[in-house]
């Protein structure tokens, strides 16, 4: 899952990093096949060169390392809302079919008070002004929901018109990647649409591991294996 997330960054010059499974696939996307990778954290880190996984947005390895260190308001009102950024990449904790993330609150049932996740923090407006957004995450009917219980960063919304009509910039969610396949949006509806799956994984676990009617493709690749290079990178960033 982290490699094909790396790997879904080539060309992008600029990343808005999230932290968690994001922040591994970029900085791994950056010590291998995308060394020019400027890194971005909503901290103000910009062109942050991190020798380990930094523990969050604040992690000092990021201002130590940064090609330069901004104010919080000046990293969201020039940087990322005024469209300078290539790529958004997320995490979620629940992900509806249009690509809509939840990481606020989820519905734990009746008689149970409702459980609380991180929150916001710079997600919405990442989703929102990012030239194109990367989410990554686990893939289960746990995550992979049918309806959110709350709507923290929009995606594609309930259609493929939504962004335009909310005034959002970018082009919203390109692809969900998880740990049985890569999901896209369909061109037509912006509904998530399975296009590959990793080697080992059949379309009907990718099925039975959704929370609604997915969309499959007609014709399902599979994703190339991890590299030893890649695989080398990965472990070394982890054991730093």
């Amino acid at each position: 899952m982290t490699v094909n997330a790396a790997r879904a960054l080539a060309g992008a010059r600029t990343c808005f990093v999230g932290i968690g499974l994001p922040s591994a696939a970029a900085n791994l996307a950056r010590r291998t096949a995308q060394p020019e990778l400027v890194l971005v954290y909503e901290s103000g880190a910009l062109g942050a060169k991190p020798s380990r996984l930094p523990l969050s947005i604040g992690d000092g390895e990021l201002a130590d390392t940064a090609d330069a260190v901004v104010s919080v308001p000046e990293m969201f009102n020039y940087w990322l809302q005024a469209g300078r950024i290539d790529v958004g990449f997320l995490g979620a904790a629940q992900l509806d079919r249009y690509a809509n993330i939840n990481t606020t609150a989820v519905d734990r049932g009746p008689d149970r008070p409702e459980g609380r996740l991180p929150g916001a923090g710079g997600a919405p407006e990442i989703a929102a002004s990012c030239g194109a957004v990367l989410i990554v995450l686990r893939h289960s009917t746990r995550n992979m929901v049918d309806r959110l219980d709350f709507v923290t960063s929009v995606g594609h919304g309930s259609g493929p018109r939504d962004r335009s009509r909310l005034g959002l910039l970018g082009k919203g969610p390109v692809a969900v990647i998880t740990d049985l396949g890569i999901l896209r949006p369909d061109p037509g509806t912006a509904e998530l649409t399975l296009t590959e799956v990793h080697p080992g994984v059949t379309v009907e676990q990718v099925r039975a591991a959704t929370g609604w009617p997915l969309k499959i493709a007609g014709t399902v690749a599979v994703t190339g294996p991890p590299t030893p290079a890649e695989l080398a990178a990965l472990r070394a960033m982890k054991a730093a």
